[in-house]
């Protein structure tokens, strides 16, 4: 291994007590730096042999046609080359053309579709480039506190949509009870298509204002690796026998992607109340807005879900 990379792996076992710091979550995740450093991060030959044992071998091939049982099967000789390739990727910044391929298949909802919105996309994409958005996804997220946005109920652990509820009704009776003359107005709202409306420059942007500074080994590295990772996608559509021509994409993320929720998480990390009598509480792209209405004073309100259409 070059002397200037920075692991991501380690054969550290994970910490016992609860990480408080970005460097005790990063250590509790596997992953080692040194504060100030700006070099190439680096995946370990162990971490790649993991990544391919615990593929699934149940799901569809990508478009390389590389299933998941040969992966699986051959894992301790493809390690070292999938290693090498994973490298040289982060070092650079830039991701493969081959790896950022897919194809969306059409899949019925029903048994007689009758318009386009009857179809569900299925994206295939690359199983080996899931095993490596799985390395990165465990590097960033050792950064960052699993608290960061508590009203965020998806893409969580020990979180679900039972919990989101639970707030909803647990904020609205609070207020409820503790005021004769005030009452709740809820809006709710869902984002259709809401991976697909990722902008890759702003998504880098949201990286850096969460904390992701020149100072930490994630920037320039990660951001740039990030940016590449969601942009020039080449993509098919495939319906039967017959395979459209390709078509490059520069924006948005494919729900197939093992970093599309976290992306997406942190891309909407802003999306935050305005005002104390307000809350924002999201379970992916569903939002509600709860506005407590005191005195009959709707002003608060209105200006959150204006600004929440903006």
């Amino acid at each position: 291994m070059w002397p200037d990379f920075i692991p991501i792996g380690s054969e550290q076992p994970r910490a016992k007590t609860t990480p408080k710091t970005h460097g005790e979550r990063a250590y509790a995740a596997g992953v080692s730096f040194t504060a100030g450093d700006v070099y190439p991060l680096s995946v370990t030959e162990c971490n790649v042999r993991r990544a391919l044992t615990s593929v699934n071998t149940r799901k569809a091939a990508g478009p390389d046609r590389l299933s998941g049982l040969v992966l699986k099967t051959c894992a301790n000789q493809l390690a070292p080359v999938f290693t090498t390739i994973s490298n040289h990727s982060l070092a650079k910044s830039m991701v493969p053309t081959c790896f950022k391929r897919s194809t969306i298949v059409p899949v019925p909802k029903n048994a007689s579709p009758a318009s386009l919105n009857d179809y569900r996309l299925v994206a295939l994409t690359s199983v080996i480039m899931k095993c490596f958005e799985r390395l990165i996804k465990d590097y960033i997220c050792a950064f960052f506190p699993r608290t960061m946005d508590p009203l965020q109920f998806a893409y969580q652990p020990n979180r679900s949509t039972d919990d989101a509820v639970s707030q909803v009704l647990h904020t609205t009776l609070s207020h409820l009870d503790s005021r004769e003359e005030g009452y709740v107005r809820l809006l709710f709202t869902d984002y259709s298509s809401a991976f697909k409306t990722i902008v890759p420059t702003r998504q880098a942007g949201k990286l850096i204002e969460l904390g992701l500074t020149p100072l930490t080994p994630l920037t320039p590295p990660m951001c740039a690796w990030i940016l590449d990772f969601l942009t020039a996608r080449p993509q098919v559509v495939r319906v039967g026998r017959h395979t459209s021509n390709p078509l490059t994409l520069n924006t948005g993320s494919l729900q197939s992607c093992i970093l599309s929720p976290l992306l997406y998480s942190l891309y909407t990390h802003s999306c935050v109340a305005r005002f104390s009598s307000n809350s924002i509480i999201k379970f992916a792209d569903d939002i509600v807005v709860v506005g407590l209405i005191p005195d009959n004073d709707e002003k608060a309100y209105l200006e959150e879900v204006a600004d929440l259409s903006l």
